[in-house]
């Protein structure tokens, strides 16, 4: 059970993403874009992927409700209040940037709960397995959050060069200001849930999470793909080491610090670079 002090801080939290980070008004969108053709070639994959990631936030909720069938209140309203509008107007604006330059919409899947997620959750109904349950949510929140805060500075980056300032600053700054508050969250949650797993549920926890973390939306080889070309695309390919250090710096502290030797978790190292050598096996054919 979470310490009143850090429930206290996590409502608080909660309270002030709400208030200072409202769903962005999609009718304040300014979708003027000067080289359509040039924008779409450099960067339409990769907002094809993040708008599909950001709708498809309505299939995680459902997994969240399955998996976790004993949620706390503030994880309820922070994933189904706070987090799934926020993310839902992200993915709306995405995809109406992509299909204005001329892209097909994203194709998402909002209503499969698999099976392994609905094995989880019955499993969860053990207290001492949904805590572990709950470190897995928070941990690949965070991973999920910070990929994202650094995918779309190297975006808005990428798209100022292009000097498509109505882009950079109506689509992708709104976007990016508030997945550092998501991220505040799910570090906040687990480091306060760290303190009350016992040993053998901190191991547990570090060894599904080695067979299950995945990158973000990639739920298959193809996706896979995807995703490594938008790292290839953001130029965190030649990053990757400070990408992945960035990403899971809280993760390692928690799961991995007294293991001498390893700097980042190498699964998650590895994730990345088994994307990228999708993403490249699939351009040369």
């Amino acid at each position: 059970m979470t310490s009143p002090t850090a429930e206290a801080r996590l409502r608080a939290h909660v309270d002030r993403i709400e208030d200072e980070h409202p769903p962005v008004p999609l009718e304040l969108v300014d979708y003027s874009v000067r080289r359509p053709e040039v924008l779409g070639e450099r960067f339409g994959h990769v907002f094809d992927y993040l708008a599909r990631v950001e709708l498809e936030v309505d299939r995680n909720v459902l997994e969240l409700t399955a998996m976790l069938p004993s949620a706390s209140d503030i994880d309820r309203r922070f994933y189904g209040e706070v987090w799934q509008p926020q993310e839902i107007h992200h993915g709306l604006i995405l995809d109406e940037l992509q299909t204005r330059l001329g892209r097909p919409p994203a194709v998402t899947d909002t209503t499969t709960v698999s099976p392994k997620i609905r094995i989880l959750g019955a499993l969860a109904h053990l207290s001492p397995i949904h805590d572990i349950v709950r470190m897995l949510y928070y941990l690949t929140g965070m991973a999920t959050e910070r990929s994202a805060v650094l995918a779309y500075n190297r975006l808005y980056d990428g798209v100022r060069e292009l000097e498509e300032t109505a882009i950079a600053e109506t689509v992708v700054a709104p976007i990016r200001r508030q997945e550092p508050g998501h991220y505040a969250f799910y570090r906040l949650s687990a480091t306060a849930l760290d303190e009350q797993l016992r040993p053998w549920q901190r191991w547990l926890t570090g060894r599904l999470r080695r067979i299950s973390f995945a990158p973000v939306g990639a739920n298959n080889d193809e996706q896979k793909a995807d995703f490594g070309g938008v790292l290839t695309s953001l130029g965190v390919e030649g990053d990757l080491d400070v990408f992945v250090t960035e990403i899971s710096r809280v993760e390692h502290d928690l799961l991995w610090a007294k293991r001498q030797g390893l700097a980042v978790p190498t699964y998650v190292r590895d994730a990345m670079r088994e994307a990228i050598e999708l993403h490249r096996a699939r351009a040369t054919g």
